[in-house]
């Protein structure tokens, strides 16, 4: 079992109740994205932390591995520029009846971070690069 982390800005309100992530497969100008490739990567029984608004807002259960879907109807304009082709997998969220907000809690999170690929900036915030990103397992039990 591997941890994820997934930087919901636009698509909170679409992927966690919908029970899916949804990403393209390359960047506008057709480049790897290292944060698509991870979509590739996660594997049914792994866990993600679904991040928005400057909260760890859902908990998931990844059901499926990858596969190749249409951008979702129910995105609308986010992502106006992503490819209408991309990686979907099936995830089982929980939203968290209590948020919680790495910004306050940065002194005990940043030492755990990834050296490379890190979601969040040293003030708690979301990189917004980042869309999926492993997460070390030191990170994942911290206590917040």
């Amino acid at each position: 079992m591997r941890f994820w982390w997934v930087n919901q800005k636009q698509t909170y309100q679409h992927e966690v109740p919908g029970g899916y992530l949804w990403s393209p497969k390359r960047k506008r100008n057709g480049a790897r994205n290292p944060f698509y490739e991870y979509m590739r990567e996660v594997s049914p029984g792994d866990i993600v932390f679904s991040f928005a608004d400057g909260a760890i807002k859902a908990i998931g259960i990844i059901l499926s591995n990858a596969y190749t879907s249409p951008k979702p109807a129910d995105f609308g304009t986010a992502g106006a520029y992503w490819d209408l082709v991309g990686w979907r997998v099936d995830v089982r969220f929980r939203e968290l009846t209590s948020v919680v907000r790495p910004s306050q809690v940065m002194d005990r999170l940043a030492p755990l971070l990834p050296a490379r690929y890190a979601p969040l900036l040293p003030d708690g915030r979301g990189l917004q690069s980042v869309y999926v990103t492993a997460l070390p397992d030191d990170f994942a039990y911290a206590r917040c």
